[in-house]
């Protein structure tokens, strides 16, 4: 599906994209960003993946409890589905979304849309994770957030995984994640080698 451009009213969009490790608070500045725009004014719609229930089906809700509606959809493409008169839109767990997520912001960006997407730039390997690394070579702005090491109190660039499961995606909270620095990341790692 290909929406034509059209430069009536708004005529430039752009993609800002949010990323950093778990708990860094991507979602809360991705709410932070849509309710300003909602101040100002503008039209805005959320959306967020299908597969993550963990807080709310229908909402999106960072780890403080912040809350905001949006609509979860299992495709990228479902997007343009939903999008009439809109100004900004919300995308988060972008990681999560099929491949054709950044095909879709850019048509999004060039119909004069602000397009806002959050999610986890590594998985729990430590790799680059989905359609994050193609958002971050398309985007206008990116903003890197970061948690705090609970090891050391440095900044937290990765997410480490507390349970032996391998898939790449598993859904959990602060049971299955912490937050960790580089080198706490690492010791980790090699600790868990030791132990199998």
């Amino acid at each position: 599906m290909f929406l034509e451009p059209s430069f009536k009213g708004q005529r430039s969009g752009w993609i800002e994209v949010i990323c950093g490790s778990m708990f860094s608070g991507k979602t809360e500045e991705l709410i932070r960003r849509l309710r300003r725009a909602r101040i100002a004014n503008q039209k805005v719609q959320i959306f967020k993946p299908s597969k993550d229930t963990r807080y709310d089906v229908i909402k999106v809700v960072s780890h403080d409890e912040n809350a905001i509606d949006s609509i979860p959809v299992q495709a990228s493409l479902e997007i343009f589905d939903h999008v009439k008169d809109i100004n900004v839109i919300g995308i988060d767990e972008a990681q999560f979304f099929d491949d054709k997520l950044t095909e879709v912001c850019q048509k999004l960006a060039i119909k004069g849309v602000r397009v806002i997407v959050a999610g986890l730039d590594m998985d729990f390997r430590g790799r680059p994770f989905g359609p994050i690394p193609n958002l971050l070579a398309v985007a206008e702005y990116i903003t890197k957030v970061h948690a705090i090491c609970p090891h050391c109190g440095n900044l937290a660039t990765h997410s480490y995984r507390l349970s032996a499961e391998q898939d790449t995606v598993v859904l959990g909270e602060k049971d299955k994640y912490e937050p960790r620095c580089r080198i706490c990341y690492e010791m980790g790692n090699i600790l868990d080698l030791r132990l199998s």
